[in-house]
């Protein structure tokens, strides 16, 4: 267990239920393997939403809106589109590089995996998009840590919302709608 993840477990006590997964589907069907954290954090919590703001996507995610799957389909296509227009950022410019959505926000923000040629799941990094704005935040920590350090307060965005996160943190299940 990630240290990360054990500080997620002090915010908010595990669902009585894990979540299991055929991560080898997932990620045949996502021609990429996934960061182990983000695994093990699904294999926890599942689907999540996080102080009623913050939704983690999960891959076949009981509530339909929240599939990484169908998420990372159709922000690759919608952002090829959008870097024929706007200027990728900075981290984006080596050739090869991409970014693949884990969890999005009531705002419509979207936090992404930063995926770097030569650099292994476990390796990736933060990307965080504003509600249809240019601009984009790279945090050098992984998802869980991302989300357990947000939680904590230790880790702010200039992106994500001035409430977020909550005083008393609040966790719940994306199950289905």
């Amino acid at each position: 267990m990630t240290n990360a993840l054990a500080r997620l477990l002090e915010i908010a006590p595990a669902p009585s239920r894990p979540r299991r997964k055929d991560w080898g589907e997932v990620e045949c069907t996502l021609a990429v393997e996934l960061p182990d954290d983000y695994k093990e954090l699904i294999g926890v919590y599942g689907g999540s939403r996080w102080d009623d703001y913050l939704y983690v996507l999960e891959p076949d995610c009981p509530n339909r809106h929240y599939d990484l799957v169908k998420w990372a389909k159709y922000h690759f296509e919608d952002l090829e589109d959008l870097w024929e227009v706007e200027k990728k950022p900075a981290e984006l410019e080596a050739e090869g590089s991409v970014v693949i959505p884990w969890a999005t926000t009531d705002n419509g923000e979207c936090l992404y995996w930063l995926v770097l040629p030569g650099r292994e799941p476990n390796e990736w990094t933060v990307m965080v998009n504003e509600a249809r704005g240019p601009r984009w935040e790279h945090h050098s920590v992984s998802c869980t840590q991302f989300l357990a350090s947000a939680l904590t307060g230790e880790l702010q965005s200039d992106i994500l919302s001035s409430l977020f996160p909550l005083a008393a943190h609040e966790f719940s299940r994306l199950d289905a709608v």
